[in-house]
């Protein structure tokens, strides 16, 4: 079976569903129906495997950071552009101002360094101070 397309070949104007068929006994209707709007059918083949890890990872960027071996900032620019794409407004402050998963592991380094105190250290990661 073929995917329905949403757009007319020739002139690329919507197309809308005139037939219905039974799989099982062959039944046929015919008429103007309104075709139920699946919002994911805007996503790409590999916006619709994002999601579908994301769901799979109970939607934790640190387990999903293991299983694409991507950064948490490469995971929220993607996320953020299928949020775009399902047309909803993704959150400026994603974080609550906390940093992300670069930053605490340069905070963090910075402590072993000893550069930082452990107070300082604990106020970056609280996105309290810069």
């Amino acid at each position: 079976m073929y995917e329905q397309p949403e757009k007319c070949p020739v002139c690329k104007a919507e197309l809308i569903v005139t037939g219905l068929a039974c799989t099982h006994c062959d039944t046929r209707i015919e008429g103007h129906f309104q075709s139920r709007s699946n919002p994911f059918t805007k996503l790409n083949g590999d916006q619709q495997q994002f999601l579908l890890s994301f769901v799979q990872c109970e939607g934790k960027f640190n387990r999903l950071e293991e299983e694409l071996s991507l950064s948490y900032p490469t995971l929220r620019n993607r996320f953020n552009e299928i949020v775009q794409i399902l047309g909803f407004q993704p959150s400026k402050e994603d974080r609550s101002g906390r940093p992300s998963e670069e930053e605490r592991r340069k905070i963090l380094e910075e402590l072993e360094q000893g550069l930082i105190t452990p107070q300082a250290a604990r106020e970056k990661l609280m996105g309290k101070s810069k």
